[in-house]
C-alpha cells in the first residue's frame, strides 16, 4: 500500500512539472514574438499586410503572381518614347508582365504621384471614419500649390480626405492625413519610405507626403509601378479612384458646415479628353512640377476586361503627356 502511494505521488509531481514546463514555453514564445515585432517595424508592416491588406480583389483580376519582374527596359514595335518624355511603361495585371518599358530605372522626381504612397499608408493605418482636425501647418502652402481649400480648424472624415487627395490632388489633404496618422509629417514620411522599400521600391526616397519638389525626393517609374500595383489589388483604393467626384462634408472651427466637391485631376476621368480607343481609364494619379514635368499613372480596363497600369513621367507639357498616353494605350493594347 505504501509503494502504491509513492507511485501516485510520483505521477502527481511529474504531472505538475509538465504543466510548469508547458507554461514556461508558452510565456517564452509570447515574449519572443512581442520583442521581435517591437524591434523590427518592417516585419510588423508585412504582418499587417498579410492580415488586412490583401482581402481579395472584387473587380475580378485573377492574380497568380502579383508583380511584373524585370531588370531591363522592354521595347514594343511601334512605340518609342525617347526625346522629351523621360520615362514610360505599360504593364499587364492579369498576367503580370511588362508590355513596354522605357527608362524605367532612372531616378526621377514624382511630383504629386507621390500621393499614391500617401494613400497607401492612409488605407493601411487609417480609419476612414475618423474625424480629422486640419492644422495650420497643413494649409501652409503658397498661392500656386494645388490645394483642396481646407482651412485651419476644419474637421472632415479621413475618407473624404483620401478622396480629395487622389482625385483633386490636394496638398493640404496630404499633410492633414499625415499628421493625423503619424502625429507629424516627418513621422509619416518614415512610414512611407519603410513601406515603399518593403514593396521592393528600393530606389525611392520620400521627403514629404505631397510631392512638391525637393532635391532628395525621388523615385523611378518601376518603383512607382510597384507601389501602385500593390494598391490596384485593394478594393478600398479602387473605390476611391473610380469615383466621378467626392463631396466632402467639412465643419469649420465655429461649427458651420460646408460641402466641397473634388473632381478628378486627370483629363480622361474629368471628361476633358476622350478615353483611348478600346480602353476605359478607371482612375489614376497626376503629378506636375517644373522639375518633374507632367506625370501620370493610370489604372485601365481593355475591351476584353483585362487590366493594365500605364505610366508616363517627365512630359514637357500636359497636352504632350495625354497625347502620348493615348497612343501608348490604344496602340499597346491592340498588339
Amino acid at each position: 500500500m505504501k509503494c502504491t502511494n509513492r507511485t501516485i505521488n510520483l505521477f502527481i509531481i511529474l504531472f505538475i512539472c509538465v504543466l510548469l514546463l508547458s507554461s514556461c514555453e508558452l510565456v517564452t514564445e509570447t515574449v519572443t514574438e512581442t520583442i521581435f515585432y517591437r524591434t523590427d517595424p518592417g516585419e510588423l508592416i508585412m504582418d499587417f499586410e498579410n492580415r488586412q491588406f490583401n482581402r481579395g480583389f472584387q473587380i475580378g483580376i485573377p492574380f497568380t503572381t502579383h508583380v511584373a519582374v524585370t531588370s531591363t527596359d522592354v521595347p514594343m514595335d511601334g512605340i518609342y518614347f525617347g526625346g522629351e518624355i523621360l520615362a514610360g511603361a505599360l504593364f499587364s495585371l492579369n498576367n503580370p508582365s511588362v508590355l513596354y518599358g522605357y527608362n524605367m530605372f532612372e531616378p526621377l522626381y514624382p511630383a504629386s504621384t507621390t500621393k499614391v504612397m500617401t494613400a497607401l499608408i492612409a488605407i493601411h493605418y487609417g480609419n476612414m471614419e475618423d474625424m480629422v482636425v486640419v492644422s495650420q501647418n497643413a494649409v501652409n502652402f503658397g498661392p500656386y500649390a494645388q490645394v483642396g481649400g481646407l482651412r485651419a480648424g476644419d474637421q472632415l472624415t479621413m475618407g473624404d480626405l483620401v478622396g480629395g487627395l487622389m482625385l483633386h490632388s490636394g496638398n493640404d489633404n496630404a499633410v492633414a492625413i499625415a499628421e493625423h496618422i503619424a502625429g507629424s509629417e516627418e513621422a509619416f514620411v518614415q512610414l512611407m519610405n519603410e513601406r515603399a522599400h518593403a514593396l521592393g521600391a528600393t530606389h525611392t526616397n520620400f521627403v514629404n507626403s505631397h510631392g512638391l519638389h525637393h532635391d532628395n525626393h525621388y523615385t523611378t517609374l518601376y518603383d512607382l509601378y510597384l507601389i501602385f500595383n500593390s494598391l490596384a489589388r485593394d478594393q478600398r483604393f479602387l473605390d476611391v479612384i473610380t469615383l466621378p467626384y467626392v463631396t466632402a462634408r467639412i465643419t469649420n472651427y465655429e461649427g458651420e458646415v460646408r460641402y466641397d466637391n473634388w473632381y478628378p485631376s486627370n483629363w480622361y476621368n474629368y471628361g476633358y479628353i476622350p478615353h483611348p480607343a478600346g480602353v476605359t481609364v478607371l482612375g489614376g494619379k497626376t503629378g506636375t512640377t517644373d522639375q518633374a514635368g507632367a506625370c501620370l499613372v493610370l489604372f485601365n480596363r481593355s475591351a476584353n476586361n483585362d487590366y493594365y497600369i500605364s505610366i508616363i513621367m517627365g512630359a514637357p507639357a500636359r497636352e504632350y503627356l495625354y497625347e502620348h498616353m493615348t497612343f501608348l494605350l490604344s496602340h499597346g493594347l491592340r498588339l
